[in-house]
């Protein structure tokens, strides 16, 4: 079949594109929550719905918590939604009017599957325009990372390309600022955004690498008082994204 899905409100998400050829599997005699995302299957009137008992469902979760419920969504499916979350570059410059504002949001070698779903959740929640992954090096958008999410990769316009230093190029003359999370930038609470801005967040370990850091016009960092020198990348990215919405929107 195509992707196995768990979580409720990821499978609550999926089924909204599910086409012909998912299955949704539920545990015999599983509660109230199971039995809401058998009557959302059953609107679909596309979805296959299968009774199995746990021990099944524990094997084809491959030990993931699926509390009574998997949905495997047909390749057709994913398809569908993929397409829906595609947005090139290009054409996503194309479509914005001269005046229209944008927060785009690209992530240099993010490979940890539980912080992007978290990063594409606030990205969902804070409206980003665009997400930028690269082809390498990149974490991809696999069951867990939209289980991790609650669905919103589904949503989320997404791109992934070879040179993410050149679409970020082509963005900044397209009148887009560039900012950068990096450890001694100026404070997050002491910088102005534009109306068009493009955040660069990097993978934890490493940080932004040097070739896109000098890209940036910018650099941010985010004022602590803890221990440990640095947030998970996942929440800095939430704490960034609301803090330029804020302003864009003020």
């Amino acid at each position: 079949m195509g992707e196995k899905i768990v979580g409720f409100h990821a499978i609550e998400e999926g089924l909204k594109g599910a086409l012909r050829g998912s299955v949704l599997y539920l545990e015999r005699g599983a509660g109230a929550r199971v039995q809401r995302i058998e009557h959302l299957a059953q609107a679909n009137g596309k979805v296959i719905i299968k009774k199995v008992p746990k021990a099944d469902l524990d094997r084809m979760s491959g030990g993931a918590d699926h509390r009574g419920a998997i949905l495997d969504l047909a390749v057709s499916a994913q398809t569908s939604q993929a397409k829906l979350q595609r947005l090139d570059v290009k054409e996503f410059v194309r479509r914005l009017g001269d005046d229209d504002g944008a927060l785009v949001l690209v992530l240099d070698e993010v490979t940890d599957v539980q912080n992007l779903g978290a990063i594409l959740r606030s990205a969902d929640q804070f409206s980003v325009s665009l997400v930028i992954l690269p082809e390498r090096r990149s974490a991809q958008i696999n069951p867990t990372v939209v289980k991790v999410s609650s669905g919103a990769a589904h949503y989320v316009p997404t791109t992934r390309v070879v040179n993410l230093n050149r679409e970020i190029e082509y963005l900044k003359e397209a009148g887009f600022w560039v900012y950068g999370a990096a450890l001694g930038g100026q404070s997050l609470f002491e910088t102005s955004f534009p109306k068009r801005t493009v955040l660069v967040m990097g993978s934890e370990g490493k940080g932004i690498s040097q070739m896109t850091e000098k890209l940036c016009d910018h650099l941010v960092t985010i004022p602590t008082s803890g221990h440990i020198d640095s947030l998970n990348v996942s929440v800095a990215t939430g704490i960034m994204l609301y803090e330029v919405r804020r302003q864009q929107q003020g």
